[in-house]
């Protein structure tokens, strides 16, 4: 009598909520990292780590460093890229995470320059270089996560998720940083606009502290994430690429272009509105380049408000991306941004509302076309270089738009001798660059991502025209 066959046991799969929450909790802790980089860079490091007798130029050399982890991020991506493409998504998440939780944790612990000289900067350099570097692997990878286990008609709702770890990173860290601003006032008949000494010693250090609790919580949730059923595939019918950068290049170089135009836009958008705005909004009405002359908290508790519509309309993006396609929505706000930027002395002149309003609008915009870029870019690629093909467009825009977006933004800044029209022009601008790209570029909506790939990587961008065109 033969012997019962049973059936193999079902690859496990992830829940709809790992998913979620895995691709949003190390988003959120990246950008975390990343914003608090990005205030104390206005708020501290000119003083700590670029002494100088113009604050204006101690404030460029920090933007310097600013933009230095971008040139990094596109390196990050080509190494984790590879790992992804080719030993899996879940591993190359965990190594981008710790490297970005050590490198923000090791900040909080550094000399300053009057306790150790040049190598005080040069270990912060360092240190930012390694932020940049993890940063590079893991949105493309948290977006994989997101996209790979997502529903097809439901891959924009799902693909914001990473997304959303931008403006909630945003919140904890700025909140994290105006809690310790308030239990360390500057002294009375200080410039409130400028830090206490308290806080100088010590307290801009317990933000870069904190994270590795943040980083603690981001892995273990990590660690419990299985491969997607789509990456699975891939390796199963012996697709993973050798070398998926030399693929992506030779196959597949024409969506990295537009892809890197894609984000170009909100790049821009939005280094301006979390790193520039802080710089503009607290600098003194009287001094050599004016500002606004708000107080650190009060700006800031502004744009706390601003990121809360950042939050909310990142969601909103993904279920009209979904409906209407990514292409159609993001023309239809990259146009927005580019009316956006024409109107910032319009608004701003209109005293505190205005800049509220100013501040509103520009995180509506923010979160209305970085949502869908968690669906757009991974549908561009196939599976087998989709970690490398989304982690160089994604991270080249970044030197293109936010490594260069503060340090332009304040000779513009200088340039309008304290308007800021010129750097909404340029804002502008970069929008009509990216509008050309979209419309270039084909609709991907109804890509299939574990399809379209032949033997030497190539034929997804042939799906994806056979999918828009049906």
């Amino acid at each position: 009598m033969p012997a019962p066959t049973t059936s193999p046991a079902p690859a496990p799969v992830n829940s709809r909520s790992r998913v979620l929450i895995a691709s949003l909790i190390g988003t959120t802790i990246e950008f975390y990292d990343f914003y608090i980089y990005a205030t104390a860079a206005v708020l501290v490091f000119p003083t700590l780590f670029f002494p100088s007798s113009d604050p204006t130029t101690a404030l460029l050399s920090s933007f310097a460093v600013f933009g230095a982890a971008m040139v990094a991020r596109p390196i990050g991506a080509v190494v984790f890229g590879h790992l992804g493409d080719r030993l899996g998504r879940k591993g190359t998440l965990v190594a981008s995470l710790l490297t970005m939780g050590i490198a923000t944790f090791l900040i909080g612990v550094l000399p300053t320059y009057e306790q150790a000289g040049w190598i005080a900067t040069a270990l912060l350099v360092l240190m930012r270089l390694a932020q940049g570097f993890a940063l590079g692997g893991e949105w493309s990878g948290a977006a994989l996560v997101a996209t790979e286990n997502a529903p097809s008609d439901k891959r924009a709702l799902y693909g914001t998720f990473p997304q959303l770890g931008a403006p909630l990173g945003f919140i904890i860290g700025n909140g994290l940083f105006l809690l310790i601003g308030a239990l360390l006032p500057s002294a009375a008949g200080a410039d409130p606009s400028q830090p206490s000494q308290a806080f100088l010693d010590w307290g801009w250090r317990v933000p870069f502290l904190f994270s590795a609790v943040m980083v603690a919580i981001g892995l273990w949730v990590r660690m419990r994430l299985v491969e997607s059923t789509v990456f699975a595939k891939t390796r199963e019918a012996g697709l993973v690429r050798k070398l998926p950068l030399a693929t992506v290049f030779r196959s597949h170089w024409k969506q990295l272009v537009l892809g890197t135009f894609f984000m170009l836009a909100t790049y821009v958008l939005f280094y301006l509105m979390t790193t520039f705005s802080l710089s503009y909004g607290r600098t003194p009405e009287d001094a050599a380049v004016p500002g606004l002359g708000y107080s650190y908290t009060t700006f800031v508790l502004m744009m706390i408000f601003g990121v809360l519509f950042f939050a909310v309309f990142t969601l909103v993006s993904g279920p009209l991306a979904d409906k209407y396609g990514r292409r159609g929505t993001l023309i239809l706000v990259t146009a927005g941004i580019l009316v956006f930027g024409l109107v910032w002395v319009p608004l701003i002149g209109l005293g505190t509302l205005g800049v509220v309003l100013w501040l509103v609008l520009g995180f509506t915009l923010m979160g209305m076309t970085f949502g869908p870029m968690g669906a757009l870019l991974p549908e561009l690629f196939p599976t087998s270089v989709r970690y490398t093909g989304s982690g160089i467009s994604y991270n080249v825009s970044s030197i293109l738009g936010a490594a260069v977006a503060p340090f332009i933004a304040v000779a513009l800044w200088e340039a309008g001798d304290g308007s800021p029209w010129l750097v909404g022009v340029y804002l502008s601008a970069m929008a009509l660059l990216t509008l050309v790209a979209l419309l270039l570029g084909k609709e991907t909506k109804g890509v299939a991502l574990d399809e379209g790939e032949t033997a030497d990587g190539s034929g997804a961008d042939e799906s994806a025209t056979a999918k828009a065109s049906s």
